[in-house]
């Protein structure tokens, strides 16, 4: 019995081409365009500037643009010699089969190293300024610490906004040894109109009690900071007399102080109205720590209040030799920095500010 076969499958049986179609080649060819370059017609540009050429040929005496440029051909033949300038192989460059550079060596393998920058020196720390951008430390080493006083407070007397001092070494040391374990306190002034206080203490002043009811004065905040040192390492210099010593800058603090009404409301982000700064750099061949502030103006505190502020800092943070003369201000500032909330009363602070 002879096998049924449908038409489609004897079709594809008895054809001679493949059963899926001849295989499609492809002859394209992939060329690099980024170097094409693109050539104009020269006529385009000679009927453009074809009534300039006419003007300069009759003012050079010529009678056609074609005399004008047979005069020129000299400067032209100078003017394309010069811009005809071999350029330089890049390094590492492979030559291709051609012999030339291959166009992909227009970008290397290897990517450039970044150029290293150097250091930031630590008196270029960013936020405070180093002591070298107010005096000249080389030349303030050779003077005495009584004309180093004198400098510093003449170099901060032309600026309305700025407060300064001189601290004793021996002072300083106590305070800062106070300030690492209670970097945080509060210290009052006489109160004042609403309508003088910033916007964000006006804003603020109604949130918490950041005024003291029956001693009419405003609470301000301060929080002690303590940096890498803002100056690099100092020497004396070689005088007359003067032995080579070197004068080590172990760090910088800050002092930051702020309405309390504006940190209760802001915290961290609030803007304090007086900054002060401590520098090192002459404390161990003068024993000397200098101070340097400023205030911030339109922040509801003046020069003199500020000052104030400065100054009761230096009494509330210096607690004597052995730590026996500070009597209850030590009492306070440790009460406000273990929160001791029954303790710490802002009646004992304005009696302790008063007797100061």
């Amino acid at each position: 019995m002879a096998p049924i076969r449908t038409p489609a499958v004897r079709s594809i049986a008895t054809s001679r081409r493949p059963p899926f179609g001849n295989a499609q080649r492809r002859w394209a060819r992939v060329r690099d365009v980024r170097l094409l370059t693109t050539h104009q017609d020269p006529n385009r540009v000679l009927d453009k500037y074809k009534d300039k050429l006419d003007r300069k040929a009759k003012e050079e005496g010529y009678s056609s643009i074609s005399a004008l440029r047979h005069a020129y051909q000299d400067n032209i033949k100078n003017l394309r010699t010069r811009a005809d300038f071999n350029i330089p192989p890049i390094p590492g460059a492979l030559p291709t089969a051609n012999g030339g550079s291959a166009a992909r060596s227009l970008v290397t393998s290897q990517s450039p190293k970044p150029p290293t920058n150097p250091p930031t020196p630590r008196s270029q720390m960013p936020g405070i300024k180093p002591l070298s951008s107010y005096i000249d430390i080389p030349k303030i080493l050779t003077l005495p610490a009584k004309e180093i006083e004198t400098v510093w407070r003449l170099r901060h007397a032309a600026n309305p906004q700025s407060v300064c001092a001189t601290i004793s070494l021996d002072t300083y040391k106590r305070m800062v040894g106070i300030a690492r374990q209670n970097p945080q306190f509060v210290l009052p002034l006489p109160r004042k109109a609403a309508g003088s206080w910033p916007d964000d203490v006006k804003g603020g002043a109604a949130s918490g009690p950041v005024r003291s009811a029956g001693t009419g004065a405003d609470i301000h905040f301060l929080q002690w900071a303590f940096h890498p040192p803002a100056g690099a390492i100092t020497s004396t210099p070689n005088v007359a007399n003067t032995v080579t010593t070197t004068t080590l800058n172990t760090h910088t603090s800050t002092v930051l102080f702020t309405h309390l009404a504006s940190y209760k409301l802001h915290g961290a982000y609030s803007q304090p109205h007086t900054i002060i700064t401590h520098y090192l750099d002459l404390a161990e061949t003068k024993g000397l720590v200098l101070m340097s502030g400023a205030v911030v103006s339109d922040r509801g505190v003046a020069m003199d209040e500020a000052k104030l502020l400065v100054m009761w800092l230096q009494r509330f943070y210096d607690w004597g030799v052995d730590g026996a003369q500070a009597g209850k201000r030590a009492e306070l500032v440790r009460m406000f920095n273990q929160g001791d909330v029954n303790g710490f009363k802002l009646e004992d602070l304005m009696d302790e500010v008063e007797r100061v």
